[in-house]
């Protein structure tokens, strides 16, 4: 969790430097208000690849493997008017999220959901599921402010972003396949699949900020709103740091 705020902290810090730099540098060579901007890439289509992770989790709860997620976004983007290095970027797309346990069963479906909370049973010393994860899908509203270095060039251009997104839960289920006995050799070989958003907050609220060169960039996000329900289970906030593709 820090290093995603000292992430965001670095980025906001860097992209005031930049403006304020540049404001020095060109107030009296360049009246950004004339920019022509019918050449430049919006970022319309933005493309999000991270490695998923759990903060605040509890010992109980046993996360390995590469967790991941994948985003994908349709964007509109609003340049000032006074000064199109800033602008707004708002619009529309799909988050989901992987995360894999370790001889770990995520019981999401409790006896047809009558378990009051949600139960992370530890199998290490059975058997247990070779692969096992769990996996959420939103629909999320992405809104960002950004700063671009070179605006009428932004494919080649340094580009800066934090926002916020808001997101509603749209499926999450288990997928587990092949159960191994204590010594993880297969005994049984088939994926099971059990789905339900019983145990798990409808919406979500996250933080995001994001650095790129031209379309190639990084990202980092954290969600503010508990993934599991109060009562339900612990309270874990979900967190992403990937690779990012923008542009068009």
């Amino acid at each position: 969790m820090k290093q995603l705020f000292i992430f965001a902290l670095a980025l906001v810090t860097v992209t005031t430097a930049f403006a304020q730099n540049d404001s020095t540098t060109n107030s009296k060579k360049k009246d950004w208000s004339k920019v022509k901007l019918g050449r430049r890439a919006d970022d319309h289509f933005m493309v999000q690849v991270g490695y998923d992770g759990w903060a605040a989790t509890p010992d109980s709860i046993s996360i390995q493997g590469f967790s991941r997620s994948f985003n994908f976004y349709f964007m509109f983007d609003m340049p000032f008017k006074t000064d199109p290095r800033f602008s707004v970027g708002a619009g529309l797309g799909i988050g989901s999220s992987n995360i894999f346990f370790h001889n770990q069963f995520v019981d999401v479906a409790s006896i047809e959901n009558s378990a009051a909370t949600l139960a992370f049973t530890d199998q290490s010393g059975g058997n247990h599921y070779k692969k096992f994860k769990l996996v959420s899908t939103y629909l999320e509203v992405p809104v960002e402010l950004r700063y671009a270095v070179d605006p009428e060039n932004t494919n080649k251009s340094w580009k800066f972003a934090v926002g916020v997104k808001t997101g509603l839960l749209l499926s999450t289920y288990t997928k587990a396949k092949d159960l191994e006995n204590n010594a993880n050799q297969v005994i049984n070989s088939y994926i099971q699949k059990e789905s339900s958003k019983k145990y798990f907050n409808g919406a979500r609220i996250v933080g995001t900020a994001r650095i790129s060169y031209g379309v190639f960039g990084i990202f980092g996000q954290l969600q503010a709103t508990s993934f599991i329900k109060s009562g339900a289970g612990p309270a874990v906030y979900p967190f992403s740091i990937g690779i990012c593709l923008s542009g068009l």
